[in-house]
């Protein structure tokens, strides 16, 4: 198997240098483990905006080798929660960075101007993009492709308009529909003075034990393409969950107020795929095609019929955040919103809890005219609602600035932080099954329903009940062994594909032998206690997960949920990460 190399680029004096750190890919695979390894070595105490924080993007050994490990992921400083922040994106990144040579990229520094990175094998040239200056996420990746047009596996990695004004919410968009959503990284790139880089390379490295990895690939392709594991994410992809959820009062609907939404079926998967469907596409190197790509026509001269026509992609986040979440019932209007969204890259979970917040306390009073300069926020206002993101975009006045940092800094601000649905300062996923969804919120790395699928012990729970001990258990070793998918780097849709016995014969494939279930685990929990001990550096505070009182109110998946019952896991899911800090000496 091939070195791991490192390229590490500083934008303030447009320095570069790559290094072999084969011997950490060796202890920690790569992806999430190597990057939250190089991510703890660098200061805690720094401001996520200062030119010095870095942002790591790493691939694993997996990527570009073997069916659906496609995903690339990013670590830095969240300018959000001012701790861990980690995010996963597909497209053609881990290809282009394989082609590159690059199992690691970091990027320090900031760049005197608006600028863009051009990585191309060993060569990097930093290139003026002033003239992209304010130009939307989607039209910034039209500009560059046809700029740099030299080659046809490169990736296009760029941020929008909000990245560009610092927007802890901003995400940062790969090629043609794909993001580092969730945490800032948008931002983050955006105090550098970095609109964008596009990646591309030539690398190739030969397998040496053809006969075994052939046989392994044959196996991974047929159990993805030809089993139903995966057929679903072709067939509706997440969106299918959106009438399931709703069915079992798992929905959230009206900010988290209740779980059952009475037009679910007007914006379920299904509705989506009937009306609006295009095409599906798919990650390099991910026979799945789970990507679903919407048409929305939008007429752009009022006398006369004539329409531009654009690609919007969607999935079950995107829906409920937009759509249930804010009453939003015709699909067609989601999809509006969500095209103001790709236009200015931000993260869409985070923009749409946010707007459900700011709804909720203009009922309540909190928020006045006198705030939104004379828009009313209301549910089920879609007009509405995209006037206040036009307003956000423009940064009409305070109070649209402020609605751009997030849920948690406007409650904060103006009252409402029993309605304001976040966890460490992230707003909550799409699901409302009951207490192990909120915990999984809660207690994730990066407070994410990802981080430990929470949802799916709710859901079990509901069949086979258990003591909540054994399901705060249940969820920390969920929690943990996903670090193992996430250093290789595999899409989690996968995660029933590569079992411990599938990934230790991959390893040995690739000529990476040594591995098995034992040292497997035990990486697992250093790499989860790992980034635990860099958010408490970082001023992370148990004490601080609070949880929301509208959700005491709220009829979940599995009933009610308390605040009690919240705390008693909180201090359960401590403990336990707790004693591996102290046995791991970290």
């Amino acid at each position: 198997m091939t070195s791991f190399r490192m390229l590490e680029i500083n934008l303030t004096t447009g320095s570069s240098t790559t290094t072999d750190i084969s011997a950490l890919f060796a202890e920690y695979l790569g992806g999430t483990g190597v990057a939250t390894r190089l991510l703890l070595d660098s200061p805690s105490d720094i401001d996520p905006y200062a030119p010095e924080a870095p942002i790591y993007f790493a691939i694993g050994p997996f990527s570009s080798v073997l069916p659906v490990a496609t995903k690339t992921v990013a670590l830095f400083k969240s300018p959000l929660t001012g701790n861990l922040g980690e995010s996963h994106a597909g497209g053609r990144l881990a290809l282009a960075m394989y082609g590159a040579g690059i199992h690691v990229l970091k990027i320090t520094g900031a760049c005197t101007e608006l600028s863009y990175l051009v990585i191309h094998d060993d060569k990097i040239t930093i290139r003026r993009a002033t003239s992209l200056k304010n130009m939307s996420a989607l039209a910034t990746e039209r500009v560059l492709r046809e700029r740099e047009d030299s080659q046809s596996k490169r990736s296009i990695v760029r941020i929008g308009p909000a990245g560009e004004r610092r927007s802890p919410m901003a995400a940062v968009t790969v090629d043609g529909s794909r993001h580092f959503g969730r945490m800032g990284l948008g931002g983050v790139m955006g105090s550098k003075n970095l609109k964008a880089f596009v990646i591309s390379g030539s690398h190739y490295w030969t397998i040496e034990n053809k006969a075994k990895y052939n046989a392994l690939y044959k196996k991974l392709y047929d159990v993805v393409v030809k089993s139903e594991t995966m057929h679903k994410y072709h067939d509706l992809g997440t969106a299918m969950n959106v009438v399931p959820l709703n069915q079992i009062n798992g929905l959230p609907t009206r900010n988290f107020s209740q779980g059952y939404f009475e037009s679910a079926h007007q914006i379920s998967g299904e509705t989506f795929a009937d009306k609006h469907l295009a095409q599906q596409t798919a990650c390099a190197h991910c026979p799945t095609g789970c990507i679903h790509i919407a048409t929305l026509r939008e007429c752009f001269d009022v006398d006369d019929h004539h329409f531009k026509t654009f690609k919007v992609s969607y999935d079950h986040e995107l829906i409920y955040a937009l759509g249930s979440n804010l009453s939003i019932q015709n699909a067609e209007d989601i999809l509006k919103l969500l095209l103001i969204i790709e236009k200015q890259g931000w993260d869409a979970i985070s923009m749409g809890v946010t707007l459900a917040w700011a709804c909720e306390a203009f009922q309540h009073g909190l928020i006045t005219p006198k705030h939104t300069d004379g828009l009313i926020f209301n549910f089920g206002d879609a007009f509405g609602l995209e006037k206040a993101m036009q307003h956000i975009a423009a940064g009409k006045n305070e109070f649209f600035r402020d609605l751009e940092r997030g849920a948690s800094y406007c409650a904060a601000k103006y009252g409402g932080t029993e309605f304001a649905v976040a966890f460490g300062k992230t707003e909550a996923a799409g699901y409302a099954t009951g207490p192990f969804a909120f915990l999984g919120y809660a207690t994730g790395t990066r407070h994410s329903h990802l981080d430990s699928a929470g949802y799916s012990i709710d859901q079990k729970a509901i069949s086979k009940p258990k003591p909540d001990e054994d399901l705060v258990k249940d969820m920390y070793k969920e929690a943990v062994w996903r670090m193992i998918p996430a250093s290789l780097v595999i899409c989690f849709f996968a995660r029933n594909v590569y079992t411990k016995e599938v990934i230790v014969e991959g390893l040995d494939a690739l000529g990476i032998p040594g591995w098995n279930d034992t040292r497997l685990d035990a990486l697992a929990k250093r790499i989860h206690a790992m980034k635990f001990r860099y958010k408490l550096n970082c001023g992370f505070r148990w004490e601080d997960l609070t949880f929301p009182k509208r959700l005491e109110q709220l009829t979940t998946s599995m009933g009610q949920v308390t605040c009690m019952r919240f705390g008693e896991n909180i201090a359960r899911f401590r403990q336990i990460v707790e004693t591996d800090l102290q046995q791991l000496s970290l």
